[in-house]
């Protein structure tokens, strides 16, 4: 696979003028592409609740103009100036400020650093690594945080907060499949059987988590794995067991958290951030592994919708108004649908 400097693809990009923030259909050239070591050929990216607000226009994730969104992609290396892939080589890139800081998925081609990029894990297949995502990859840190910090199955209940979003089923799915019994927080009461078919033992309402009240409130989850933040983040922390651990990775709630120092030195509850972004590569590639043994591949394909690029826009607003469940996959060329597994 070789790229021709001249070679057109097709791009969504995010552009400001005097009329505002909007989204755009372009076909650029090569030449339009970052400065980085390595051409890629995008098979697949996915949608996000980042992506939603970068495509939606809002302030705060892209931090320049014009831009491609898009904070995952999975593909084929067609060159790779360091030397460390070869053309044909099948990866992934998740996070490292794409569809951010520099050009994202959301384009049938991607020029990246070489050191960016992980193995597409044997056995799978460049949809299924999307149908994963960032979602999918921030959820299997978040069970890897709380199991570094002695949370276990026999241990008692953990918390999913936010359960029916990407990071969240994935999360319920990860942690039945290992044993635990999952709790499923959500405020979208209709996704009930949607939430037990991955796995989730008990589903409450969004307004029947217990509320931050009191500094402490009554010792219930062995762990928690929150992507909502806010007051729900707060409620978690008080109402978690001793040595018990929370894994915080969203803020679909808000970015304030009203809590106090008691979870922390009276009950010795550990906060465990889940930085997907900038995650240290040996970790990297062990989630990966990780979620390509222990992930449902039948039911991670049940929760994945595939779209079009085109239909981008539209679904940016649906992702924000609460109206997507599970994953949505985006396809960047017609041709990669059922590919077969790598291996």
């Amino acid at each position: 696979m070789t790229g021709n400097a001249d070679e057109g693809f097709r791009a969504l990009r995010m552009v400001k003028d005097d009329g505002g923030i909007r989204a755009e259909f372009q076909t650029l050239p090569l030449s339009a592409l970052p400065d980085a070591d390595t051409l890629v050929q995008v098979q697949y990216s996915s949608l996000n609740y980042k992506d939603g607000l970068a495509v939606s226009g809002k302030p705060g994730v892209l931090r320049g103009y014009p831009m491609t969104p898009g904070i995952d992609l999975v593909g084929r290396v067609m060159s790779c100036e360091s030397g460390q892939w070869q053309p044909g080589d099948a990866v992934i890139l998740t996070g490292w400020g794409i569809g951010e800081r520099t050009d994202g998925g959301y384009a049938q081609r991607a020029r990246v650093r070489s050191e960016w990029l992980v193995p597409l894990p044997a056995g799978t297949t460049p949809q299924w690594a999307m149908s994963v995502g960032t979602a999918g990859f921030t959820a299997m840190l978040a069970v890897m945080a709380l199991e570094d910090h002695g949370v276990t199955p026999d241990g008692g209940e953990v918390l999913v907060t936010g359960a029916v979003g990407g990071v969240g089923s994935t999360a319920v799915a990860l942690l039945a499949a290992a044993g635990f019994t999952v709790t499923a927080s959500t405020g979208r009461p209709a996704e009930a059987d949607y939430l037990r078919s991955l796995g989730a033992a008990q589903i409450i309402g969004r307004e029947d988590l217990p509320a931050l009240k009191r500094p402490l409130e009554k010792e219930r989850w062995a762990g928690v794995i929150d992507s909502v933040g806010g007051a729900t983040l707060a409620g978690a922390l008080a109402s978690t067991r001793t040595h018990g651990a929370v894994a915080a990775c969203g803020l679909a709630g808000g970015s304030d958290l009203p809590t106090s120092v008691f979870p922390f030195i009276l009950r010795s509850v550990t906060l465990a951030g889940i930085d997907s972004v900038t995650c240290p590569m040996p970790r990297r590639r062990a989630a990966w592994e990780r979620l390509a043994r222990d992930l449902p591949a039948a039911r991670l394909e049940e929760v994945t919708q595939i779209h079009p690029l085109t239909e981008v826009p539209a679904l940016a607003q649906q992702i924000l108004a609460g109206q997507v469940r599970g994953r949505v996959v985006i396809e960047l060329e017609e041709s990669q649908r059922g590919d077969s597994p790598v291996g």
